[in-house]
């Protein structure tokens, strides 16, 4: 599993988080997937979440990117 990613049933009730945050991992997702053409989705999710890093969502977007290469490849 991805190190920035923590599952934790005493935290959002066991949803994916980024780690020690209370920000879904789907948060990123649905910015990701709500983008107008001129906007900057993980800007803006930066700008609104501070306590996840920059470095926490490279490293998600790195470990999904690996993922569905490693998918595709099979």
């Amino acid at each position: 599993m991805c190190e920035v990613i923590q599952i934790d049933p005493e935290i959002m009730g066991g949803t994916p988080v980024f780690k020690g945050t209370r920000v879904p991992i789907s948060t990123l997702f649905d910015y990701l997937s709500d983008v107008e053409p001129e906007e900057d989705p993980i800007a803006e999710f930066l700008e609104n979440f501070p306590s996840v890093s920059p470095q926490q969502v490279s490293d998600l977007l790195d470990y999904y990117r690996a993922k569905a290469d490693k998918k595709r490849a099979a």
